[in-house]
């Protein structure tokens, strides 16, 4: 490449440049100013000649790249670091500019500061993404500035490469199973092992009071000449799955997020936590058709599988077809189960219209119907009402009283419901699954 192409001019050759004239200005005036212009004139030359030497002096000049994870977390905080090197012998001034992603809509980005000569340094900045997808890494371009400061040369450092944002990964560990249960110790709640009631036997022990009468096992009875009950556990590896509705009620946005991005990385969080108790998760959507369908299977591959087919989670926002939902589930998951069903419904007159789908759903299946608060709402009552706001109110209150009504008529129906603040799903969610488990109700 042209060194000249990638020479810049800095502002103090301007600063200089400008001195010059100024200085030749006043020669009209003052003759001997000339003489002083004209030596001042020869200084910048020679300082620029002596600069672009310098700049020269190492064909490496700096030396580095980008370090950056195989791929990003969806909302969360990515490190990204940048190592650079100065393989000049003086220290130099720098000046970083990283190709970011458009995705990210940055256009300002830059970094300044020194490294000694012979040094190397780690910088590191991080990023949000807000969408899942593909994104474009560019190079990294570093502009150089020896003691002098009068050029600058422009080193590009080729880290061109794509990276997939992914459904919210970062706080799985921190949902995890074990972890989940440290903290529903903590905050008082006595941790018990609970006999379960399922087809699931354990072992044969001696009756105690409080044992129930029906496990009663009669022939050891006879045998020992004293009662003895069968004792059984929570039934393992069963079938769990996350259907997230990709209608146009997911379209929703709070906190800059869509109700069904809060869906996408809650199944992932959820379906961690259900892998880790021994059970076997599955994950589907549906709009006006059924897709991203992961089979419940408890794999060391699976979280994997559910990851990525969340990562291809593509929608129009149609309207929803429960029908189709129903269908499906009758005929291909004839297995009892747990289905975890991400929807929105915001009046009764919605519910009524899928609820014939929703207790089909229900005959074969413990089905948890997971919908969402409307906390901008909300907030809005928190804030002192004017005269002219009593309308507004009204209708607000009238909105929040029916989701409150959706949850009665859905539990009146033995329908499982959650009713949640976004920001709160995944906590809720895990916490009906283990509400469900330690009840024995699937």
């Amino acid at each position: 490449m042209n060194p000249f192409k990638q020479i810049f001019l800095h502002r103090f050759f301007f600063y200089s440049f400008i001195l010059v004239i100024v200085g030749f200005c006043f020669g009209f005036y003052f003759p001997i100013m000339i003489s002083i212009a004209q030596l001042l004139l020869f200084a910048v030359i020679l300082i620029t000649m002596i600069d672009f030497s310098l700049l020269y002096s190492n064909k490496k000049g700096i030396s580095g790249g980008r370090l950056v994870q195989d791929k990003l977390s969806n909302f969360d905080k990515n490190p990204v670091k940048i190592q650079l090197k100065n393989h000049f012998p003086f220290r130099i001034k720098y000046t970083l500019l990283d190709e970011i992603p458009e995705q990210f809509q940055i256009f300002d980005f830059k970094i300044k500061g020194l490294i000694s000569s012979k040094k190397e340094i780690e910088l590191s900045y991080d990023l949000i993404p807000s969408e899942r997808g593909v994104y474009r890494f560019g190079d990294v371009n570093v502009f150089v500035t020896t003691p002098l400061g009068f050029l600058q040369r422009k080193i590009i450092l080729k880290a061109e490469n794509q990276i997939k944002v992914y459904p919210s990964f970062l706080h799985l560990n921190q949902f995890g199973l074990k972890n989940f249960k440290a903290h529903i110790n903590e905050i008082g709640q006595k941790k018990i092992r609970r006999i379960g009631h399922s087809m699931e036997f354990e072992q044969i022990k001696n009756y105690v009071k409080g044992d129930d009468f029906r496990t009663i096992n009669w022939k050891s009875t006879a045998k020992h000449q004293k009662l003895m009950v069968n004792q059984y556990v929570d039934e393992k590896s069963q079938q769990v799955y996350c259907a997230i509705d990709k209608g146009r009620m997911m379209k929703m946005p709070f906190n800059g997020q869509t109700l069904l991005d809060y869906a996408i990385n809650s199944s992932l969080v959820f379906s961690n936590v259900v892998l880790q108790n021994h059970d076997r998760a599955g994950i589907f959507t549906f709009s006006n058709q059924l897709e991203n369908l992961v089979k419940a299977e408890r794999r060391t591959n699976q979280l994997h599988k559910i990851s990525e087919a969340l990562y291809g989670i593509q929608s129009n926002f149609l309207e929803s077809d429960f029908g189709k939902l129903y269908n499906y589930i009758k005929y291909k998951i004839p297995q009892r189960g747990l289905i975890l069903l991400y929807t929105n419904f915001d009046s009764m007159d919605s519910l009524h219209r899928q609820l014939p789908y929703l207790l089909g759903i229900h005959k074969n299946h413990l089905l948890v119907v997971v919908f969402f608060r409307n906390t901008e709402l909300e907030n809005f009552l928190q804030n002192p009402i004017q005269e002219n706001d009593i309308y507004e109110k009204t209708l607000v209150e009238k909105f929040i009283y029916e989701k409150q009504q959706i949850v009665l008529e859905l539990n009146k129906h033995g329908i499982q419901t959650i009713l949640t603040r976004p920001e709160d799903l995944s906590v809720n969610t895990i916490n009906k699954y283990l509400e469900i488990k330690s009840r024995g109700m699937l």
